[in-house]
């Protein structure tokens, strides 16, 4: 096997990589959850290591009930479980098909986010823990 020199790179070492395994690590949990109903137990679905500790819900609390009722086409079920992260979704699958076909074109892509868009972002989600968790 022949050691990728200056100027060339390993399969793990191309920019697609990471993006393609994300993916297909995607791909994997959805099927799993498109076959699990998260609103039941008995499944093998991890809980929330912040609402186990605080009782409190966190940001992302209802992401997977959420993901789950959009695979069945239960829009107004996934808006309950996760208004935030329903309205995030887009920009989040934006961001990772910019990734992708970066990575495809052979180029590495790291979005830039400010520091001011940073603070937005991170009061957006307190602003949304304090909302849901006051609602009850």
């Amino acid at each position: 096997m022949r050691e990728a020199g200056p100027g060339r790179r390993g399969p793990l070492r191309h920019p697609a990589a990471a993006p393609l395994a994300v993916l297909a690590a995607g791909a994997a949990g959805a099927a799993y959850l498109y076959r699990t109903d998260p609103h039941e137990s008995g499944h093998l679905l991890p809980g929330c290591p912040f609402r186990l500790l605080t009782g409190l819900l966190c940001p992302a609390c209802g992401g997977t009930r959420m993901t789950y009722d959009l695979m069945h086409g239960q829009f107004t079920a996934a808006w309950l479980d996760n208004r935030a992260l329903l309205l995030a979704a887009p920009f989040a699958l934006l961001l990772l098909a910019r990734w992708m076909l970066e990575g495809l074109r052979g180029r590495s892509w790291r979005p830039e986010v400010g520091p001011r868009a940073q603070a937005l972002i991170l009061g957006l989600a307190v602003v949304w823990t304090v909302a849901r968790n006051i609602r009850g």
